[in-house]
């Protein structure tokens, strides 16, 4: 009954309205542990979620922009084309209601309230990596692989790039006014954003960050954002006393070719012009700046996509600028969100002490055993089956199949059993009986493999080793002497014959 338009705002009032106490009462309830917490914000989340849309719908019902809701209220005042008539219009309303109920004889009212009751047991599901321990801690692992392959970074440890990442402003000002540095920032903060939306969904990051622009604007025009500062004044221009030569103080090609090639690059480069070639050229394309104006330049001198500058000597970059300005707010966006994510977030279960491990394992195991508690029954296995990954016993063709009922012992092993074929095979190549074969002084190849005793295994050594011996070097039978005639002697039958007078 819900086709009027009135009775579908009544509708979106009243959902709205229970929503609102669904809230109140989750929030009311305190979460027993981390995982409920976050459970409990992102089913706020989604309420509120639902509330907004809600309301946007009601919005655009009450500016009527297509008169359809005021057509309506004069429908159920009787007003029609010909004049007004209450009793016909309230006619008619009957009349749609009874056929309603006659098409529907089975319609019941249905009691939203327990539907909406099922919200506060239901368990978001939330995506979270291995790595971040469901909220915890902070995966930056693909980002550390750009860190220290890039040319802004240090091949540095993970555990130290926890700690630097949120320093851009040590990061020399020239390596920040590249791509790859603005992609890698791009990356870094779309991780935290999206980590910081799945730990704190009831955050509000777009206020946050419309705060900070506002805030960023006016300390980027008095020049005082942190890692930007500019002795010449304005935020974003790089000094160009370290980029620029001062042509006045050469005379010639060969006085400007001594600054050496990595100065006559970064002059070029901020010029605008091409930076390759060998330190003549370098210095011969630069030295044509002195007395010809750089707007009077071949274009072949030019860089690709590069813009020619107002002035000798002086680049004027507003794309630069652009960029500059960007990427520091970028970095203050960052350390914005290293502010929100505490600490506990960026910590790395390497950097945690034994006690601190042992704690947090134990009130997982806790954790675990209160929710088994819950719906925890006794599981019928008469066949002894393993069990599988779901806690249950596998399937009995699959016990067959894989052969599980085969009992294999190892005496090298120390009497261990293995049960398969498939667990057998691959146990030559673990610790116990690498182990093993280490005590017995052989060495652990392919040659031992299936063999599982350690008199056969002795037994197969030495035979290897008497084989090995046959191939060893014999210096008596295989090392070669040679006569005054040319004849060929081994070692033994030379020194015969030496003795004997003979040779």
């Amino acid at each position: 009954m819900s086709s009027t338009l009135l009775e579908v705002t009544r509708a979106s009032h009243e959902e709205i309205e229970r929503l609102e106490r669904l809230i109140v009462k989750d929030m009311q309830n305190e979460p027993a542990s981390s995982k409920d917490r976050l459970f409990q914000s992102h089913r706020v989340r989604d309420m509120i979620d639902t509330i907004t849309t809600t309301t946007e719908k009601l919005i655009d019902i009450y500016e009527d922009k297509d008169n359809a809701r005021k057509d309506e209220i004069a429908a159920l005042g009787g007003q029609t084309a010909t004049g007004t008539n209450v009793f016909s219009a309230f006619y008619d309303r009957l009349k749609e209601i009874r056929e309603y109920h006659r098409k529907h004889p089975a319609a019941r009212v249905v009691d939203a309230n327990e539907e909406y009751e099922e919200l506060l047991k239901e368990e978001p599901r939330i995506e979270f990596r291995g790595e971040e321990a469901f909220g915890r801690y902070l995966d930056l692992h693909e980002l550390y692989n750009e860190y220290i392959n890039s040319k802004f970074g240090e091949p540095i440890e993970y555990s130290a790039y926890l700690d630097v990442f949120s320093e851009p402003h040590k990061i020399p000002r020239k390596s920040k006014l590249t791509r790859q540095y603005r992609e890698y920032l791009k990356n870094l903060l779309e991780y935290l954003i999206y980590f910081f939306e799945r730990t704190e969904p009831l955050q509000d990051l777009d206020r946050i960050f419309s705060k900070l622009s506002t805030d960023f604007e006016e300390r980027w025009s008095n020049g005082m954002v942190e890692g930007w500062e500019n002795d010449n004044g304005e935020n974003g221009n790089v000094p160009t006393q370290h980029a620029v030569i001062d042509l006045d103080y050469y005379s010639t090609v060969e006085e400007l070719m001594e600054v050496g090639p990595e100065m006559l690059k970064e002059a070029l480069g901020a010029l605008g012009l091409k930076t390759g070639g060998t330190v003549q050229q370098r210095a011969e394309r630069l030295f044509l700046t002195k007395h010809t104006p750089i707007e009077q330049l071949d274009r072949k001198h030019f860089a690709k996509g590069s813009h020619r500058p107002e002035q000798n000597g002086a680049p004027v970059a507003p794309k630069e600028a652009d960029n500059s300005k960007e990427i520091a707010l970028l970095e203050a966006k960052l350390r914005k969100m290293c502010e929100l994510l505490h600490e506990e977030n960026v910590e790395k279960k390497q950097a945690l002490t034994y006690e601190e491990m042992e704690a947090e394992r134990e009130e997982e195991e806790v954790q675990a055993d209160t929710e088994s508690d819950d719906d925890e029954q006794q599981i019928y296995n008469p066949l002894k089956l393993p069990m599988g990954w779901d806690g249950k016993p596998i399937p009995y063709w699959l016990y067959k199949l894989h052969g599980l009922g085969q009992e294999f012992k190892c005496e090298i092993c120390g009497n261990h059993s293995y049960w398969g074929r498939r667990a057998f095979e691959r146990h030559f190549k673990e610790w116990r009986h690498q182990h093993g074969m280490r005590c017995l002084g052989i060495p652990n190849t392919k040659n031992f493999n299936e063999i599982t005793s350690i008199k056969e295994a002795k037994i197969l050594w030495e035979r290897i080793q008497e084989r090995q011996g046959l191939n060893k070097w014999r210096p008596d039978l295989e090392e070669e002497y040679e006569d005054k005639e040319g004849n060929i002697y081994n070692k033994k039958t030379y020194t015969d014959l030496q003795r004997q007078g003979l040779i």
